[in-house]
């Protein structure tokens, strides 16, 4: 997911929020065999610069008795905002919470790709990975966050609006080892899989 030139775009500065209660996510739709329908939940923080996405299915295996399509899962978000006139918002990083348990040989990886509805032409793409064994030969839950380069942001579209972000998730496993197995899983019965997205507001002049 990368982002493309920013010169169309209204000059911006670095702003604090909008007021809150002008901030609101006014729809969320999803697809995919990460995400059927109903097993996902979507909030806003306070200060309206954090979203976190909860996910009940998003779950994929690897190794002896599992199939070659449960390697990969991935979830489609379309995430409408509604905000003041005067402010974009782009999105800065990602942060990833759940569980994995992940044998020598085996690795995890976690793409994210952003872009607003008004302009799908423009994106950008986030990357983390886990790769096995250690800590997580016996399962442990994780914490990974990546970030958007600098030089990669882009903003949404300047004025008082309702805009669609777009999120397609994908987690994938592959493994050198065909007898290692691993799960990158909500089955952990205290932790559910959420990804956290990061956003700075921006004010347009």
């Amino acid at each position: 997911m990368r982002f493309s030139s920013l010169a169309v775009l209204p000059a911006v500065v670095l702003a604090t929020a909008p007021p809150a209660e002008q901030i609101s996510i006014k729809a969320v739709t999803h697809s995919g065999n990460g995400c059927p329908q109903g097993s996902i939940s979507t909030t806003l923080n306070p200060d309206r610069t954090i979203i976190t996405v909860g996910f009940d299915k998003f779950q994929t295996y690897i190794g002896p008795g599992t199939s070659y399509s449960e390697r990969s899962r991935n979830c489609q978000l379309h995430v409408t905002l509604s905000y003041p006139s005067g402010f974009s918002f782009a999105v800065l990083n990602s942060v990833y919470h759940g569980f994995a348990l992940l044998e020598e040989g085996t690795k995890g990886d976690f793409l994210s790709t952003y872009f607003y509805s008004s302009d799908a032409g423009k994106t950008c793409t986030t990357r983390t990975s886990i790769s096995g064994g250690g800590v997580w030969a016996d399962g442990q839950v994780y914490t990974q966050s990546d970030t958007v380069p600098a030089t990669d942001v882009i903003r949404s579209p300047c004025g008082g609006r309702t805009e669609t972000l777009n999120i397609n998730n994908r987690i994938s496993l592959t493994s050198t080892d065909a007898d290692a197995f691993g799960t990158i899983s909500n089955d952990d019965q205290t932790v559910s899989l959420t990804q956290q997205i990061h956003i700075d507001w921006y004010e347009c002049s």
